[in-house]
């Protein structure tokens, strides 16, 4: 039986604006309006738009609300002032990743968990599971926001044109009630591009007037919307990990490169803790698999799943790939073996289709904005 895919509160503008659109995690999403490197380039020099209403929020709520989160994340929630966030992950018992999450302190006893919307009810699952002995509530608020991006360089000047919220004051990885075009949101300066931006959380029936606000807001200054094609070249060429593609529930954090992410410091026993401090052993004596960048000498693309191959044997796989416009040359994240790992490492290729292509391993990010 097939479900008819979800809709967010923009959906008739984004048909209006002649989007492609593709069915993702169960929702319908614009892909793309026109051209998706014009898309990306606008990000990366200018600013986009984008749609990000399938994303899963869950609150927590309650005096122990911080104990929950404690106890259910890798992440020392307790140390997150309110006004501030953190990326983290919720791992399984045994350390594999079920997601990676970015935690919102909304109020002294009020948390928003957004989880990615592929793994959203395992994540609401999981919390409202783990917060069981816990004085908190979790509420699931998917269908209580819409979430609007605003990327890119041009992105500050945009917003501060619809808001009189301190917008140089919010720093990265901070969110702060205010109001934007006369609509209520909770303004976050978060993104997934590797530009300046915001993230807009509102109520779905004032996404289309915040949307329309933004375009009209943007006109001057270069803005597109954008879909999910160029928002996947953005955080690839920025090093970001997608979840299914660099995190896994096989892969612990540590696995992936993002131990600094779980914090074994802090009060009390968490989800994984055991597991998770063999998985840091297991890393500082013989290291894993690691996770490199790999550019293309030639111009075919190489995607997930493919063989990265050394001396004719197989030393590794593609976790991500795509042409990078920044780059103008096809790149790709891939998890190789640690003698194969240093950048600059020769003799590296990746099989695409029976055929060996050369490609020069390199540090990630392949893209870092200049403040």
């Amino acid at each position: 039986m097939s479900t008819a895919p979800r809709l967010t509160a923009l959906d008739a503008l984004h048909r209006r604006l002649g989007a492609t659109m593709t069915d993702f995690a169960g929702w319908d999403m614009p892909l793309r309006y026109a051209s998706e490197r014009d898309e990306h380039n606008a990000v990366r020099t200018k600013a986009g738009l984008f749609d990000l209403s399938h994303m899963g929020e869950i609150t927590l709520i309650g005096p122990e609300a911080v104990k929950a989160l404690d106890y259910a994340l890798v992440g020392n929630i307790s140390t997150v002032g309110v006004g501030r966030a953190r990326y983290t992950h919720i791992c399984r018992e045994d350390g594999g990743i079920l997601d990676d999450l970015i935690v919102y302190r909304l109020g002294e006893s009020e948390y928003m968990v957004v989880a990615n919307a592929s793994n959203a009810q395992v994540v609401l699952d999981a919390l409202t599971e783990r917060a069981a002995g816990f004085d908190t509530v979790v509420r699931d608020d998917r269908d209580a926001y819409a979430l609007i991006a605003v990327q890119g360089p041009e992105s500050p000047g945009i917003l501060a044109s619809l808001t009189d919220a301190d917008l140089d004051g919010l720093k990265y990885y901070a969110g702060l009630p205010g109001t934007v075009a006369g609509v209520p949101a909770m303004i976050a300066r978060t993104g997934y591009t590797g530009e300046d931006g915001f993230e807009l959380f509102v109520a779905p029936e004032h996404a289309v007037r915040l949307w329309e606000a933004l375009t009209k807001a943007g006109e001057g200054a270069g803005l597109v919307p954008a879909g999910l094609s160029c928002r996947d070249t953005l955080r690839l060429e920025a090093g970001m990990p997608l979840y299914g593609h660099e995190l896994t529930t096989s892969l612990t954090p540590f696995d992936a490169g993002l131990g600094r992410v779980v914090k074994f410091e802090k009060e009390g026993d968490f989800v994984g803790r055991a597991a998770l401090e063999a998985a840091a052993e297991r890393s500082a004596s013989k290291a894993p698999r690691k996770l490199v960048g790999l550019i293309a000498e030639g111009r075919r693309v190489p995607r997930a799943g493919f063989p990265v191959v050394a001396d004719g044997q197989v030393i590794g796989e593609v976790t991500s790939g795509a042409p990078s416009p920044t780059l103008g040359k096809p790149i790709a994240m891939a998890y190789v073996d640690a003698a194969h790992a240093a950048p600059g490492t020769s003799g590296v290729g990746v099989d695409i289709r029976g055929t060996h292509e050369p490609y020069e391993v390199v540090a990630l990010p392949f893209y870092k904005r200049q403040k």
